[in-house]
């Protein structure tokens, strides 16, 4: 059965899958308040699985690319509108979700595959799911990504002495409501915790959507402490161990694990964003991303609507999803 959200006189449809005697059909998803859905291909929990992005004109995109940072601009620019109402909250920026709270599959958006759609990460040739340390179930906030950001591998941040891990900047969600893969949110941006990944910068933003009903209370990272008491120290708890399963050391932290405030993420949002312009416009080396798009204006990398179907089209079609291993469920368990 389909399933349908109001939220006012805003009609949001739910993803469904109406079973048939033949093959289910899926049931498109809108999201954003209908300015993008998604279009899934492949079977869902396989490496051929992934999800692409289509605005409100049904024209496939990059959620990488082409979704704006900036809540408060047009979608086919790829900075700041420059005339935005006086309301409009410079905090307030556009999350593309990846993994829903308490799910444990590690999806992300390809930067690699031409149109960046979502798909599971690989490591040793299987999927990757994240363990579950005691106390917490997957991920313990809706995961995503800004669009139009860029840690730029070549650049040093100053006072880690890292380069940047050539992804696009991570968002940690607190909100009350767990999304779904795919969503596109708008996020309140509370502070940052510098996360040290191996030797890259791997900034992780705290941030809150703006739907949530307490969001009004949340202005600065010290919010945090007051509202969601453990909240803040369970983040830094989960970064620095969720690795160790998998044989691999805890995870450091730059500034001490000190969470930076609003002001300063804003800071690490603006020059990721900056750098994300200069590789899309190509004045920066990108490397292996792809950075495809069809409506960043004067990148070389812009091509039309039918080349993009033609990428998706190459995806086989959405199909059964795939049973998972038991040892998703697993728990562990580990010492102080």
């Amino acid at each position: 059965m389909s399933m349908l959200w109001r939220y006012g006189s805003l009609r949001l449809c739910r993803a469904a899958w109406i079973q048939s005697p033949g093959k289910p059909v899926h049931v498109l998803r809108c999201l954003s308040m209908q300015r993008y859905s998604i279009e899934e291909r492949g079977r869902p929990n396989t490496k051929e699985y992934r999800i692409f992005f289509k605005n409100s004109d049904g024209k496939f995109i990059s959620p990488f690319h082409d979704i704006p940072l900036y809540a408060g601009t047009e979608e086919n620019n790829d900075v700041p509108a420059k005339k935005l109402k006086s309301s409009w909250d410079k905090s307030v920026f556009n999350m593309v979700v990846e993994v829903p709270r308490w799910t444990n599959a590690k999806m992300e958006i390809a930067t690699k595959e031409e149109l960046n759609p979502i798909k599971q990460d690989i490591k040793k040739g299987k999927l990757r799911f994240v363990s579950n340390v005691f106390p917490h179930k997957g991920y313990i906030w809706n995961y995503g990504a800004l669009p139009q950001t860029w840690e730029d591998p070549s650049h040093k941040d100053q006072d880690t002495n890292c380069f940047g891990d050539n992804d696009p900047i991570d968002v940690c969600e607190i909100g009350s409501k767990v999304c779904s893969r795919g969503d596109v949110i708008q996020v309140k941006v509370l502070g940052v915790l510098g996360l040290l990944d191996e030797g890259e910068m791997d900034w992780k933003i705290i941030a809150i959507n703006t739907d949530d009903p307490e969001a009004d209370k949340f202005n600065d990272i010290e919010d945090v402490r007051k509202y969601k008491p453990g909240y803040l120290e369970a983040t830094v708890e989960w970064l620095r161990s969720y690795k160790v399963p998998d044989g691999k050391p805890e995870n450091q932290f730059g500034f001490n694990g000190e969470f930076k405030n609003q002001a300063f993420a804003i800071d690490v949002i603006k020059n990721t964003h900056d750098y994300w312009k200069d590789m899309i416009h190509k004045k920066a080396e990108s490397g292996e991303i792809q950075c495809k798009n069809v409506l960043v204006r004067e990148s070389p990398f812009c091509c039309g609507q039918d080349e993009a179907s033609t990428i998706v089209n190459s995806v086989p079609s959405l199909g059964e999803s795939a049973p998972i291993s038991s040892e998703v469920d697993v728990w562990h368990f580990l010492k102080k």
